[in-house]
């Protein structure tokens, strides 16, 4: 829970990703030390405490090779005053932050940004970040080395940068707190649907972002999390089973985060510059946030949403999307063509997403024998235990006489 801020502390002090390897050197001692003499009462801070003082034997083992590192461990040295005081929340915020727009330095492509991003910050196993996007392990080990390399050599300050330079990476920084919570949202492997974490952890850097950044589409990125995370409670049954849209006790939705989340929203709209695709995905949320049910859910203005996103940043995901829409505002078969026109060109061809949609417009269709063909598809094809054992009750649904 604690590894970003414990790492992005580390990384300031250390200037440079070796403040990853002590955070979990830090974390093998504590395994040992706490099993003897109990968790301290600040445990974050003992960890804190212990990474700094590995980075200090660290320095001091290669003082005789760099007097810089020399100076840097005596600057760091126990008597220091301070040096062993307690963790502070609020400055570990900001060197969180500093890593992550490091993180997304431009001397980084775009896969190596988000991808050493995921791990450092968002703490996701190389394994977690490949499935998420559909590559071998061995790919993102590979890009997260070279990135580490990359700033490295070109000496990039380990530091929240100056105004013009956060704006330009502003972008980036966004995308990656926004797939950190998709990834906690609907996980892409494992057994849990739900990753609380991961997700909680992306509504605070959003939170953060806001302050320290107060643009529109930061807004609109803070009010799509909130108003997506206010389902969470109702998104799992007693049993730890997912729980569908259309299934989902509302009263269990947290009202507290839905006034968050369209307060956000209010915030980017009142702008008057237009809603980005973060705004324009909020405002979607926000319909089906303040609809009582599915039926009394205002498709048609989804619809409008889906179709303006489309155009803002054309993608498939967007499409199914607005074929979903489209099937709940006029019909499923409207909705079928649109799935089928993406199916056509071979787009989400590795997605479970496309043939478990399909499967459920030809449910309502009364098409079972296609859909149970389709609900067949999506089991393969899905990486979610959780998921999969949802899929797997459609395909009883509709084989049931």
């Amino acid at each position: 829970m604690e590894s970003a801020r414990i790492v992005g502390a580390l990384a300031r002090y250390t200037e440079g990703f070796l403040a990853e390897d002590l955070a979990q050197e830090a974390l093998a001692e504590a395994l040992v030390s706490w099993s003897v003499n109990g968790v301290p009462a600040q445990p974050a801070g003992w960890l804190l405490t212990t990474g700094r003082r590995r980075a200090i034997d660290a320095f001091r083992r290669r003082a005789g090779r760099d007097e810089r590192y020399a100076l840097l461990a005596r600057g760091l040295d126990d008597s220091t005053p301070g040096a062993d005081a307690l963790f502070d929340p609020d400055a570990i915020d900001d060197d969180v932050l500093g890593l992550m727009f490091i993180s997304c330095h431009p001397v980084l492509s775009k896969e190596a940004r988000i991808a050493l991003t995921l791990r450092v910050v968002g703490g996701l196993g190389s394994d977690e970040i490949a499935k998420a996007f559909l590559v071998p392990v061995a790919t993102i080990q590979a890009r997260i080395t070279r990135a580490k390399k990359t700033l490295a050599a070109a000496q990039v300050p380990f530091a929240v940068p100056e105004r013009q330079e956060m704006n330009e990476r502003l972008g980036s920084v966004l995308q990656v707190v926004y797939l950190i919570f998709t990834e906690g949202s609907f996980a892409s492997g494992g057994e849990e649907w739900i990753r609380i974490d991961l997700a909680s952890e992306a509504r605070r850097l959003a939170r953060v972002l806001v302050r320290l950044a107060p643009e529109p589409e930061v807004f609109g990125l803070l009010a799509l999390l909130e108003l997506t995370a206010a389902r969470f409670p109702a998104r799992l049954d007693a049993s730890g089973r997912p729980v569908l849209l259309e299934d989902q006790d509302r009263r269990l939705w947290d009202q507290a985060a839905i006034r968050r989340g369209r307060a956000a929203l209010a915030q980017a709209v009142g702008a008057g510059r237009g809603l980005g695709a973060y705004g324009l995905q909020a405002a979607i949320a926000e319909c089906h946030a303040v609809a009582r049910s599915v039926a009394e859910t205002d498709w048609q203005r989804i619809v409008i949403l889906y179709e303006a996103l489309g155009r803002l940043t054309p993608s498939p995901v967007i499409e199914l999307n607005l074929a979903v829409a489209v099937a709940m505002a006029t019909g499923p078969a409207e909705g079928l063509e649109l799935v089928d026109a993406i199916s056509s060109r071979g787009e989400l061809t590795g997605s479970h997403l496309l043939p478990a949609i399909r499967g459920e417009m030809l449910t309502r269709l009364g098409r079972r024998d296609e859909a149970r063909s389709a609900f067949l598809q999506a089991v393969e094809l899905c990486r979610n235990a959780a998921e999969r054992a949802a899929l797997e009750r459609k395909i009883d649904g509709v084989s049931q006489p």
